[in-house]
C-alpha cells in the first residue's frame, strides 16, 4: 500500500489548485506563410487613376512568311495588317476584423503589430491566389498517364519530366519567348516530390551560387526553372473516384499581365478606436484589415502557357 502523507501540501492538493495553473507562453508560435510565386512572372500594365476600370490590350498579328518571288515591275496587291485585342478589368479585394477596446486592454497576445502582420500576409496570399486561378484557365492542357481528361486521372497518374518536355515543345512551336533564358514551371509539394529523383532534375543547390534564383525555386528540368509553392492549384476531388488533381503551369514571357491601382501590393489599413465618430460613440471599436484598391490579371496570350494535370496522393 503506497504511503500517503495527508499533512503535506503538494501541487495536487485540492485547496491549492488556483496557484498551480499552467504557465501561459506569451510568445505565439510563428505562422510560416507560403512562398508566393505566381505573380512574379507576369508583365505589369499601368492603369492610371480616373481612367476607368478596364484596359484594352492589343496584339499585332505577325506578317505572314512569303517565299514566292516578285514579278519584275509588279509589287503585287500587298496585305492588310491586323491586330487582335483583349481586355483586362480590375476589381477590389480586401478583408478586415473588428476588435473591442476591452480585448485590446486585456488579451495577452492580440497586439496591433501582430494583427498588421497577419493581415499583410493574408492580403499577399489572396492576390497571389487570384493570379493562380487565372493561370489555371490555360487552354493548352496535357494530362498525365496518357489520359485525355481531368475526370480520368487517378493518384497513379504521376508527374514526369517527359510531360515537362512535351510542354516545352508546345511553347517552342508557338514561338514563346523565354524569361531570362528559361521557361517557368509552377509546382506544388506533391509534384516536387515526384520530380526530385528524376534523372533530368537539377536541384537548385547545384547552381544557386552561380545564378540568381527566383522565390520558391527548387530546380530545373529541360530548360524549365521550377518554383514551388503550397498555394499551387489543386482541383480537389475532380479526378477519377474523387481523386485530387494537381495543376502545373509551364509558361514563357508575356503569357499574362496584371494591373493595379495605388501600387501592385495590398495595403494594411488600421482604424483606431474613436476614429469612427458617432458610429463608435464610446471609442470601443478598432479595425484592421487589408485592401487592394484595384487589381486585375489576365492570361493575355494562352499559347504561351501550358497546363499539365496529374494525379497526387
Amino acid at each position: 500500500m503506497p504511503y500517503t502523507n495527508t499533512d503535506t501540501n503538494m501541487t495536487t492538493s485540492a485547496g491549492l489548485a488556483p496557484g498551480n495553473q499552467e504557465y501561459y507562453d506569451r510568445v505565439l508560435l510563428e505562422t510560416i506563410e507560403p512562398e508566393l510565386v505566381h505573380k512574379q512572372f507576369g508583365s505589369e500594365r499601368h492603369l492610371p487613376l480616373n481612367a476607368g476600370s478596364t484596359i484594352n490590350i492589343r496584339k499585332a498579328v505577325p506578317v505572314p512568311t512569303k517565299t514566292t518571288p516578285l514579278n519584275e515591275g509588279n509589287p503585287g496587291d500587298g496585305i492588310m495588317l491586323a491586330e487582335t485585342e483583349t481586355t483586362m478589368s480590375i476589381e477590389q479585394y480586401g478583408e478586415y476584423a473588428r476588435v473591442t477596446d476591452k480585448l485590446d486592454m486585456t488579451h495577452l497576445d492580440i497586439k496591433i503589430l501582430e494583427r498588421v502582420e497577419r493581415f499583410a500576409d493574408a492580403g499577399a496570399r489572396s492576390i497571389d491566389a487570384v493570379v493562380r486561378d487565372e493561370l489555371a484557365t490555360s487552354t493548352n492542357v496535357l494530362y498525365a498517364g496518357g489520359k485525355t481528361s481531368r475526370s480520368q486521372l487517378t493518384a497513379a497518374d504521376k508527374m514526369t519530366s517527359a510531360l515537362i518536355l512535351d510542354a516545352v515543345k508546345i511553347l517552342k512551336k508557338n514561338n514563346t519567348r523565354k524569361i531570362n533564358g528559361y521557361y517557368i514551371g509552377i509546382i506544388g509539394p506533391d509534384v516536387w516530390r515526384e520530380l526530385w529523383d528524376d534523372e533530368l532534375f537539377t536541384k537548385v543547390a547545384a547552381y544557386q551560387d552561380k545564378e540568381k534564383v527566383y522565390s520558391g525555386e527548387v530546380g530545373r528540368i529541360g530548360g524549365v526553372r521550377l518554383v514551388e509553392t503550397t498555394e499551387a492549384k489543386v482541383f480537389e476531388g475532380a479526378g477519377n473516384g474523387g481523386a485530387d488533381v494537381a495543376s502545373v503551369v509551364i509558361l514563357g514571357a508575356d503569357a499574362y499581365a496584371y494591373t493595379s491601382l495605388k501600387g501592385s501590393n495590398p495595403r494594411v489599413i488600421v482604424k483606431p478606436a474613436g476614429s469612427a465618430g458617432t458610429s463608435d460613440p464610446l471609442d470601443q471599436i478598432s479595425t484592421v484589415g487589408w485592401k487592394m484598391d484595384g487589381f486585375g490579371v489576365k492570361l493575355l496570350q494562352p499559347e504561351y502557357a501550358v497546363r499539365i494535370e496529374c494525379g497526387i496522393a
